[in-house]
C-alpha cells in the first residue's frame, strides 16, 4: 500500500499541514522510560483495586455531565482558586492550548513565548494561521527581560506563554521579570504550570491580581498522564468566553471518575511527588560529579544536562536499556543537551549507571 498522499487529497488538505512534522513519541517497549516526564509510580495495590471497582460502576451509556461539574469544583478546591475566578476542563493541557489560541484567532494577532519552550505553543499558533514570535532566553535559560519587553512593545502579542517551570529547561523564571511582562502585556498572559507539584513557587497570586492572566495546570504530572485532564483558571468573564469553544463532552466519564478518585487520595500523590523531588536532587548531584556534564537547576520532574556528545550518549544509554530525550535539535541554545525524567529510585540508579558508561564510552 502506498504511503504517498493521493493527489486529490493533496489538493484538499492544507499545504502547511502537509509540510509539518507531527509530534514524535519514541517507542519505549522494554526500556526504562525516562523521556516524557511522567510520574513513575503506580498506585498502591489497594487503591488500584478500589479505583477499578469504582470505574466498574460508571454509567458508560451516558454522556459526561454532572461528574464533570464535580471535578471542576474539586480541582478548584485542590488548587486554591481565588474568588472571582472560574475553571475550565481540557483533554490535557494540549487541548487548552489549542482552544486559547483558537479564541485569539484574529487577523494580525501575534503569539509570543520564550525559546526554548514547549513546542505546542508555536504549533498551535501556526495551525491557526497566527504569527509566532519566539524570544531566546539567555545562555543559562533565564528570561531575557529586556528582549521580552522589547518584543512585547514591537509585536503587541495577543497571547504570551510563560511555562513555569519551563519545558525542556526545567527552571522557574525570575519573578520580577514575569511581573514586568504581565504589566506590559496588552493581551493574555498564560502561566503554564504543568510541573507545579515539583516547584517551590506558583502563580496563584498573579491570577488573583490580574484580569488578563490565565493559569493552566494538568493532572498528568500529578500522576495521571494516561487520564488526560488539564484545567485552566482565570477571571469568570474570560473563562466564560473561552469555554464556548470547548467541546461539550471533552472529558470522558472514566477520566473524570479517575481524576475525582485521585483528588480524594491526593496525600498519596503528594508522597510520590516528595520522593521525586528528593530523587531529583540525588540525580542532579550525581550528574554534576561526572566530567564534562553540566546539569541545569531544576524545579520540575526532569533535569536538562549539557554533555560532550548528546547523540552518542543518548544512543549509548538506549543500548543499555534506558530511554531519555535528546533535545539538541529543538533550539540552538539546547546544543548537546539531554533531558532526563526523574524515575523511581531503582530507575534513577539504572539511568545513572547507563549515563556514566555511555559518557565514558564516548569520551574514551
Amino acid at each position: 500500500m502506498s504511503t504517498t498522499l493521493p493527489e486529490r487529497m493533496q489538493r484538499v488538505l492544507r499545504a502547511d499541514v502537509q509540510g509539518m512534522h507531527g509530534y514524535a513519541v519514541q517507542p519505549s517497549a522494554g526500556l526504562v522510560k525516562l523521556d516524557t516526564m511522567e510520574n513513575p509510580f503506580p498506585l498502591p495495590p489497594e487503591l488500584r483495586a478500589a479505583l477499578g471497582a469504582r470505574l466498574g460502576q460508571v454509567a458508560l451509556n451516558r454522556y459526561p455531565a454532572e461528574r464533570g461539574e464535580l471535578l471542576r469544583a474539586a480541582l478548584a478546591r485542590h488548587a486554591g482558586m481565588p474568588e472571582g475566578c472560574d475553571l475550565m476542563l481540557g483533554n490535557g493541557s494540549d487541548e487548552l492550548i489549542s482552544l486559547i489560541t483558537l479564541a485569539a484567532d484574529v487577523p494580525g494577532n501575534v503569539v509570543l513565548a520564550p525559546l526554548p519552550g514547549f513546542v505546542m505553543y508555536e504549533m498551535s499558533a501556526k495551525l491557526q494561521g497566527l504569527r509566532f514570535v519566539g524570544v531566546p532566553t539567555d545562555a543559562d535559560f533565564q528570561l531575557d527581560g529586556p528582549a521580552m519587553l522589547a518584543a512585547i512593545r514591537e509585536h503587541r502579542p495577543a497571547i504570551v506563554w510563560l511555562a513555569y517551570p519551563n519545558n525542556p529547561t526545567a527552571n522557574l523564571w525570575d519573578d520580577a521579570v514575569i511581573d514586568a511582562i504581565i504589566e506590559a502585556a496588552p493581551g493574555l498572559v498564560v502561566m503554564d504550570e504543568a510541573y507545579q507539584p515539583f516547584a517551590a513557587r506558583d502563580s496563584m497570586a498573579r491570577l488573583a491580581r490580574h484580569e488578563h492572566v490565565l493559569l493552566m495546570r494538568t493532572m498528568s504530572k500529578f500522576g495521571l498522564a494516561g487520564v488526560r485532564i488539564g484545567y485552566l483558571m482565570g477571571r469568570k468573564p474570560l473563562i466564560r468566553e473561552l469555554d464556548k469553544l470547548r467541546p461539550p463532552f471533552n472529558i470522558s466519564v472514566l477520566n473524570c471518575e479517575a481524576a475525582l478518585f485521585a483528588l480524594e487520595h491526593e496525600d498519596e500523590y503528594a508522597r510520590q511527588a516528595a520522593v521525586i523531588r528528593a530523587e531529583r536532587e540525588r540525580v542532579f548531584a550525581a550528574l554534576q560529579a561526572l566530567p564534562g556534564v553540566r546539569p541545569f537547576p531544576s524545579e520540575a520532574n526532569m533535569i536538562l544536562a549539557r554533555v560532550p556528545d548528546a547523540a552518542a550518549i543518548f544512543a549509548g544509554m538506549k543500548a543499555r536499556g534506558v530511554l531519555i530525550k535528546n533535545v539538541s535539535a529543538l533550539h540552538p541554545l539546547l546544543a548537546q543537551c539531554l533531558r532526563i525524567t526523574i524515575g523511581t529510585p531503582d530507575e534513577n540508579t539504572q539511568m545513572l549507571a547507563a549515563f556514566a558508561a555511555a559518557l565514558k564510552e564516548c569520551t574514551a
